[in-house]
């Protein structure tokens, strides 16, 4: 049986960045920052520059969390025959 991979998310096939969760831990810790994103944008959308403020601090936070547990980021052009 081949080991699990380390890492929680994938690198993208094409260009910069990750995607979707490849482990249950990923999937959780997404999971949980959604449900975090949607509530506090609930509760602040009346007040903009909060609401801003909790965005980026939510997206850096995500970012931050791809960037120790998923695959090292670089640009990708592509897999042949992946």
């Amino acid at each position: 049986m081949a080991s699990p991979s380390p890492y929680w998310f994938r690198a993208k096939r094409y260009g910069f960045g990750w995607g979707l969760p490849s482990t249950w831990q990923g999937s959780v810790v997404f999971v949980v920052w959604l449900a975090a994103f949607i509530e506090g944008s609930m509760l602040l959308h009346q007040r903009a520059m909060a609401h801003l403020a909790f965005a980026v601090l939510m997206i850096s936070l995500l970012v931050g969390i791809c960037y120790l547990k998923g695959e090292p980021p670089r640009w990708r052009w592509g897999r042949c025959g992946a």
